[in-house]
């Protein structure tokens, strides 16, 4: 508790939290805007050019499709929140002292996680409070019936949806945590993550479809849609994408664990 304390403290500061906040707020009040104000655009008004009508929008689970597909942004605040929060003691030469006062490094570690974890937490809370609130606002620009997003299954529908994208972004940061152990930097850590996810798997699954069926960030998007996004096809269930992503995230975790808990820290 006293590490998560701690780690928490370091979260909770102006700068950090209302700015990466704010940000949230600002990405997916972006994501929600086009979404409804490009509704009868030639050029689509989702992701890859996709368009989702006015019909799609009216069912219960439209309230929460602005929410979902924020989730990618979600995940790259998740994973520069992780990687610099992780790589920074190395860069100011903290770890040591954080060492001194707790040697058990796996502890220390967890501590850490679980309260970088409640930050993603609270960036997945407000992405959701404002793009539901936006939506609502928005639905009349648009003519969009709201009729159907008031009913109990359009809110069971939200809560769903809310905990796939919390699993989404908590793999992000999981990725992004990973990568602050092995590379000790925050600038390598946060670009090396991003730019494979977001720029290298979008070759490779160009390149060759198949490999979208096996790469982290494709598997993480499935995940925070609850299954294949609109649009999508030829991708794994959702069981199959999460049991897959847990996997791999699962395993670079141990492997990565056991580095910090062997690894001289100075090296």
């Amino acid at each position: 508790m006293k590490i998560f304390r701690a780690e928490w403290r370091k979260l909770r500061r102006p700068t950090l939290f209302f700015g990466s906040m704010g940000a949230v707020v600002a990405v997916t009040a972006l994501v929600v805007s086009l979404l409804f104000l490009l509704i009868d655009s030639e050029m689509g008004n989702a992701d890859r050019g996709q368009r989702i009508t006015r019909d799609i929008l009216a069912l219960p689970s439209g309230i929460s499709i602005g929410f979902s597909s924020s989730a990618g942004l979600l995940g790259i605040v998740a994973l520069c929140v992780f990687a610099a929060q992780t790589a920074q003691e190395y860069t100011y030469g903290t770890l040591r002292s954080l060492l001194v006062r707790e040697p058990r490094r796996i502890r220390l570690l967890i501590g850490k996680y679980l309260s970088m974890g409640l930050f993603a937490f609270f960036t997945v809370l407000f992405s959701a409070i404002s793009s539901v609130v936006l939506a609502f606002a928005l639905s009349g620009t648009a003519k969009v019936s709201t009729v159907a997003w008031t009913t109990s299954e359009a809110w069971t529908n939200l809560f769903e949806t809310f905990v796939n994208v919390l699993i989404s972004t908590f793999g992000y940061g999981t990725i992004g945590m990973v990568l602050g152990l092995l590379l000790r930097s925050p600038i390598s850590s946060i670009s090396i993550g991003v730019g494979w996810l977001f720029i290298v798997e979008s070759i490779l699954s160009i390149a060759w479809s198949p490999s979208g069926n096996w790469l982290p960030g494709s598997l993480l998007s499935v995940v925070a849609n609850g299954g294949a996004p609109i649009g999508v096809t030829d991708v794994p269930s959702y069981s199959e994408a999460f049991i897959r992503v847990s996997a791999m995230t699962t395993a670079a975790a141990l492997v990565t664990g056991y580095m910090f808990k062997r690894r001289d820290v100075a090296s």
